[in-house]
């Protein structure tokens, strides 16, 4: 499974580069802090996969990237995805470098 760290997703974001956000987290967990993109409960990916596409690159996240990771890889063995990226340390490590940088 492919990952990317935060400070290179905060770049692309500051970039407006294209690519497809989403946070796998519950809705209350989005609400306290997300960094944006779309919200798909982790138990409703698979009743939204029309929204995920695989001509881009998509970048999944939850807490700390272990829930995200799951949906990375069931997606990737039922469904043949090969352009997903996952949050690693999800919004934990993604906190953590902001306090310090």
């Amino acid at each position: 499974m492919q990952s990317i760290d935060a400070i290179t997703l905060r770049e692309k974001i500051n970039n407006k580069e294209d690519f497809l956000l989403i946070d796998v987290r519950e809705p209350h967990e989005h609400a306290i802090f997300n960094i944006g993109g779309i919200l798909i409960p982790m138990n409703n990916i698979f009743q939204n996969l029309d929204i995920i596409p695989k001509d881009k690159t998509v970048i999944f996240y939850c807490q700390k990237g272990i829930r995200s990771g799951l949906v990375i890889q069931r997606l990737q063995q039922k469904h043949s995805y090969n352009n997903l990226l996952n949050l690693s340390g999800g919004m934990d490590q993604w906190l953590k470098i902001l306090k310090t940088t």
